[in-house]
């Protein structure tokens, strides 16, 4: 979980440094890998469910946060 959370805050990262739809296809592909794996971890009771949302929505804050920077 670890290892795909630090991929897509680089992902994140590139994305912000060059705003481009290749960028933003793979931030989205990361996102959505580490989302499905926390899920799992959640589910099968590795990660509590307040962890895991908590894990995602530092995932969705930093992308939203990119997204704000680009558009400025």
């Amino acid at each position: 979980v670890r290892t795909l959370m630090k991929q897509c805050f680089t992902a994140v990262d590139t994305y912000q440094s060059e705003p481009t739809p290749e960028n933003m296809a793979e931030v989205n592909q990361r996102m959505s890998a580490a989302f499905s794996k926390i899920d799992k971890a959640v589910k099968r009771k590795v990660l509590h469910r307040n962890n895991g949302a908590r894990k995602k929505a530092r995932l969705s804050r930093s992308l939203k946060q990119a997204e704000k920077v680009v558009a400025e």
